[in-house]
């Protein structure tokens, strides 16, 4: 148990400066000068800092994605120290444009493998390609009966995508809708949306044609599409982008559009970032996605685009915990919640992080890591023992 004394609660709305008591894997009480009289109970000084929900990423190449140039290209699977120290607890996996040598199952045990570690983790079914790789035999399926699935990835409008016509993907929506309903879950179809194409456009003439709620699609990489995600956002729907601290035109051109409460922000961390020529028939170049910049973005809207801190912070808390049905659950600080926060000091620095009541950093030190991030010294001795 931890008490958090004296810290600036952000939830994200402004709450004051209060104390947080939190019990197991939830916070049980948030108020000022609380004094539970309470054996083995440990105090956090939260002066001069600030407290804010723990962070959700939508769209994470736990597995690593991308392996367009070749088996060597393939990113490795992201470790638990580089989504904690990122400020992130809750993390949505998924499969990138290779869904030949990673599959749903593989990505379904990395899921469960950090959740174990820590963390709260769901993930899709699906890749790029149409009709959707899965394990039971349909994406549908996959929702209904596997716990961590919530939904299927589609890849459109994008070079390396199987171009899926309007009546499969009307067809995919409605399957994963039912899905949804019959299993408690958002059953979304997460549409990566590439730079070709008329991106969403028959999106959201499926939506307005075909009766089809708004809130089952989930358009990624939108900052390549301003305009369509502003009608999107004017529809109803959330909008998810994908951007870099040094590229935010598109987001703020939105943002100053509809405003935030539609808008959801991702770091795509994991996945690979290639350089195609010009007829993209050969890659020239690869990165890969990292985390940190989530928060780095959020920070700049704030610091230096004059964007409130509730407003910023919403983007990657409640706006996401909203659109994936985990609110309140996720993405706030309320009573009853879980115990995902994230302290920060005065230079919104992250300072200590917690998941489901455990302390992933404290006071900038990395107190908890993935099982095979520090390996332990093969001794011959233990080696002629085996």
């Amino acid at each position: 148990m931890y008490l958090i004394r004296n810290v600036n609660i952000f939830a994200p709305e402004p709450k004051g400066i209060m104390d947080i008591l939190v019990a197991n894997d939830r916070i049980c009480a948030m108020g000022k000068e609380l004094d539970p009289e309470l054996p083995g109970i440990e105090i956090i000084d939260g002066t001069g800092k600030t407290a804010v929900p723990g962070f959700i990423d939508q769209h994470v190449h736990i597995l690593g994605g991308g392996g367009e140039g070749g088996f060597h290209s393939r990113p490795p699977e992201l470790m638990l120290s580089e989504i904690v120290r990122a400020g992130v607890t809750t993390v949505v996996g998924l499969l990138g444009t290779d869904g030949h040598t990673r599959s749903v199952e593989n990505l379904v045990a990395k899921t469960k493998a950090l959740k174990n570690e820590g963390i709260t983790a769901y993930c899709l079914t699906g890749s790029y390609e149409y009709p959707p790789i899965n394990i039971t035999g349909s994406a549908a399926k996959d929702i209904v009966y596997i716990d961590e699935i919530i939904g299927c990835k589609l890849a459109i409008s994008d070079h390396r995508c199987s171009r899926p016509t309007r009546e499969e993907i009307t067809r995919l929506v409605s399957e994963v809708r039912i899905a949804g309903l019959i299993s408690g879950k958002v059953g979304e179809v997460h549409l990566h949306v590439g730079a070709i194409g008329n991106a969403i456009r028959e999106i959201m003439e499926i939506v307005k044609e075909e009766s089809v709620p708004v809130t089952h699609f989930r358009p990624t990489h939108m900052e390549n599409h301003p305009e369509q995600a502003i009608e999107f956002v004017n529809m109803g729907g959330y909008a998810d982008f994908t951007t870099e601290p040094h590229d935010m035109d598109s987001l703020c051109q939105v943002i100053e559009a509809v405003g935030t409460e539609k808008l959801t922000v991702s770091s795509d961390a994991g996945g690979s970032i290639p350089v195609w020529d010009q007829k993209r028939e050969r890659i020239t170049g690869m990165a890969v996605g990292r985390m940190d910049p989530l928060f780095q973005v959020i920070k700049k809207l704030h610091l230096e685009h004059d964007l409130p801190l509730e407003k910023a912070l919403s983007l990657i808390t409640s706006n996401p915990a909203k659109a994936l049905n985990f609110y309140p659950d996720k993405g706030t600080l309320l009573p009853g919640s879980h115990a995902d926060l994230v302290l920060l000091d005065n230079e919104l620095q992250i300072d200590t992080v917690m998941a489901r009541g455990k302390i992933m950093i404290r006071d900038k030190k990395l107190s908890a890591k993935g099982t095979f991030e520090e390996i332990p010294v093969y001794k011959e001795e233990a080696s002629m023992n085996a």
